[in-house]
C-alpha cells in the first residue's frame, strides 16, 4: 500500500521536510508536528510543499506531553485513520560541560529526546501490532554513536535510543511491525551552517567523504527503513555520516 499514513515529529526543520517530501514520494500520506507557539512558521512550511504538490497535514504538539501525545493520535486517527508510520525526530540540544550542566539542561534534554520516545510510540504501537503492519524509526545522532565533548545529556538521549528501538523491535518483530534508528552525522542544515567558519571547516576536515551530508541521505534512509518491502530490517541502527564514525 502507498496511502499509508505516516507522522513525522518536528516536521518543519531541514531534517524533517526532507523526511516529509521523500514520504510523499512513495505516496505516503505524511502527517507533521511542530512546536506549539510556532503556527506561523508551520503554515509557510505547509503553503512551501504546497506549492510542490505536496499536501501534508501538521500539527502542534509538545512530544514531552504524554496526554498530549495520545490526543493528537487520536485527533489524526479521527482525521485521516490509523497511523502506520511514525518518525520521531524532534529533538534539541542544550550543551554545556558537566561540570556546569544544570538539572534543568539535562531534564529538558532527556524529556524532549528519549521520553517523548516513549511518549509516541505507546499511542502507536498496539495499533499497529493489531494491524498487522507498521513502521517506526527512531533519529538518533553520530554523537550517540561515539559521544561529544559538552554534550553528556544529548548523548545519553541518543545513545539511549538504541536500547529502546531494539527492545520495541523485538516486541514487534512476529507483528509485522519493524523498528530502527538513524544516526545522522554533520548534515547541511541552516542550524550546522550557523557553526563559525573555522569550526565548519574543522568537521568537515574529519568526514572522510569531504562534505556535510544533505538532508535528502537521512530522507532516503527513512524512506528506506519505512517502506512496505523493508520487513526484514528491524532493531539496526543505520549510521549516515559520511564515514566519520565506522562502528
Amino acid at each position: 500500500m502507498t496511502n499509508r499514513i505516516a507522522v513525522i515529529t518536528g516536521a518543519n526543520g531541514g531534517l524533517g521536510t526532507a523526511m516529509t517530501k521523500a514520504l510523499a514520494a512513495q505516496g505516503r500520506k505524511v502527517v507533521g508536528t511542530h512546536l506549539p507557539g510556532e503556527e506561523a512558521q508551520a503554515n509557510d512550511w505547509q503553503a512551501n510543499l504546497r506549492e510542490e504538490g505536496i499536501d501534508a497535514a501538521i500539527y502542534a504538539l509538545d512530544v514531552t506531553d504524554f496526554d498530549g501525545c495520545k490526543a493528537f493520535v487520536a485527533a489524526v486517527e479521527q482525521d485521516l485513520g490509523p497511523i502506520d508510520i511514525l518518525v520521531n525526530n524532534a529533538g534539541i540540544t542544550n550543551d554545556a560541560p558537566l561540570k556546569r550542566m544544570q538539572p534543568e539542561q539535562w531534564n529538558q534534554v532527556i524529556n524532549v529526546n528519549l521520553t517523548s520516545m516513549f511518549n509516541m510510540c505507546q499511542q502507536v504501537f498496539e495499533s499497529m501490532c493489531e494491524r498487522g503492519f507498521g513502521r517506526i524509526v527512531n533519529i538518533s545522532s553520530l554523537n550517540g554513536e561515539k559521544g561529544q565533548f559538552g554534550q553528556c545529556n544529548y548523548a545519553a538521549t541518543k545513545a539511549g535510543i538504541y536500547g529502546f528501538t531494539k527492545s520495541i523491535a523485538q516486541e514487534g518483530a512476529r507483528k509485522g511491525v519493524t523498528a530502527n534508528s538513524v544516526s545522522p552525522g554533520y548534515i547541511d542544515t541552516p542550524m550546522v551552517r550557523q557553526v563559525p567558519e573555522k569550526v565548519l571547516n574543522n568537521i568537515v576536515a574529519g568526514i572522510p567523504v569531504g562534505h556535510l551530508g544533505k538532508p535528502e541521505d537521512i530522507a532516503r534512509a527513512v524512506a528506506y527503513l519505512t517502506a512496505d518491502e523493508a520487513n526484514f530490517v528491524t532493531g539496526t541502527n543505520m549510521s549516515v555520516n559520511g564515514g566519520q564514525y565506522m562502528a
